[in-house]
């Protein structure tokens, strides 16, 4: 009698190295974000002595306590909601509309309007050009300047026009001769088979606005309206401008910032990001592979 033994793995040198490669790959990737909560959790003196490694020593949470007792950071934290969920929703909106248009064959024009759409991908007009731009429309020192100017991105569209050029056009066909208007086939047929890439270029913008600082330093006056990582940007700045023994901007006071601190501030505008990154991850694989098949 044969029997067959299931589930069992042969193991072999190349899988051994393998393993222990994606191993050491894997630790390389982490230990600086566990470098910076070590020090972001650790205690004054062990920062200066320099022997926190990837774990707190003398643990505490005053750098924690510091950064979150401000409430320009809680205001930031807003803001920045705001422009990441108004932003990425109206980024997704109108990736998903240009998308679908040129990716059907029968649309006049469809390769001009596509060549347009690809040649800002390789020249743009410039810092200058695009603040008199946003200026003249109205926009500076307004939220709208954090995600109106930027709202298409070129990759995340060439992405989703690939994926909406893959699905089956009998699809469309059959809900075309059933009735179905161009609106009714979008919102009825393409989007609810479209989950893996939406989701996929939803997690691009976001992150793209959650980590954005360069906009808000460009267009923005009012420090009620700072996004957290200017608000972080400028809290790490002022500890410079304290070494030179100048007045710091976010009113921490005279006394230089401990590495601690530091990576407090890094840590708090990192982490909020990431613990949305598993709620996507199923996903953002298959959105990716499929969407990226054809050019």
């Amino acid at each position: 009698m044969n029997v067959k033994h299931i589930g069992k793995r042969n193991i072999t040198v190349g899988s051994v190295i393998l393993y222990f490669t994606l191993t050491i790959l894997i630790f390389i990737c982490l230990y600086p974000f566990l470098n910076v909560l070590a020090y972001s959790l650790s205690g004054y003196n062990a920062v200066l002595s320099g022997r926190v490694t990837f774990y707190p020593i003398d643990f505490n949470l005053s750098a924690y306590k510091q950064i979150l007792g401000r409430t320009q950071i809680w205001i930031a934290m807003r803001t920045t909601v705001f422009v990441t969920l108004i932003g990425t929703a109206t980024s997704l909106v109108l990736t998903i509309f240009a998308a679908y248009a040129l990716s059907r064959n029968y649309l006049p024009g469809r390769s001009f309007f596509t060549g347009l759409i690809l040649f800002t991908m390789y020249f743009s007009g410039g810092i200058i050009p695009t603040f008199l731009v946003v200026k003249g429309l109205g926009l500076f020192d307004t939220l709208g300047a954090l995600f109106i100017p930027q709202a298409i991105n070129v990759f995340n569209f060439i992405v989703m026009r690939t994926f909406f050029r893959e699905l089956p056009k009998s699809l469309e066909e059959a809900a075309k001769i059933d009735g179905a208007s161009e609106f009714q086939v979008l919102f009825k047929v393409v989007l609810p088979l479209s989950l893996p890439i939406i989701a996929t270029i939803s997690l691009f913008y976001a992150v793209g606005y959650w980590n954005s600082y360069f906009d808000a330093l460009l267009y923005i006056q009012d420090p009620d309206k700072y996004t957290l990582q200017l608000r972080l940007r400028n809290l790490l700045f002022g500890e410079e401008l304290n070494t030179s023994g100048r007045p710091n901007l976010e009113g921490i006071g005279t006394e230089v910032m401990s590495q601690s601190l530091k990576m407090a501030t890094v840590a708090v505008s990192t982490i909020p990001i990431i613990v949305v990154y598993p709620w996507l991850q199923k996903y953002f694989v298959k959105g990716v592979m499929i969407g990226s098949i054809k050019g």
